[in-house]
């Protein structure tokens, strides 16, 4: 059995459960939320995560593996 503990939000806007381990961009890149909102959970989320720093030219390459 694993246990999975990830920080997690309720967010309002997008009606749905956040990781909040992830930056607030990749949030909003995957609630397809609009550019000009206000997030509810500004503050809440990390300023660093692995997959952000991952450039667009490295994602085939990851993909493969």
């Amino acid at each position: 059995m694993s246990i999975f503990d990830a920080p997690i939000a309720r967010c309002e806007a997008a009606h749905a459960m956040v990781l909040t381990d992830s930056t607030q961009r990749e949030c909003a890149r995957e609630h397809a939320c609009p550019k000009n909102r206000q997030c509810p959970l500004d503050g809440c989320f990390a300023e660093v995560s692995g997959v952000e720093s991952a450039t667009a030219q490295d994602w085939p390459a990851l993909a493969q593996h």
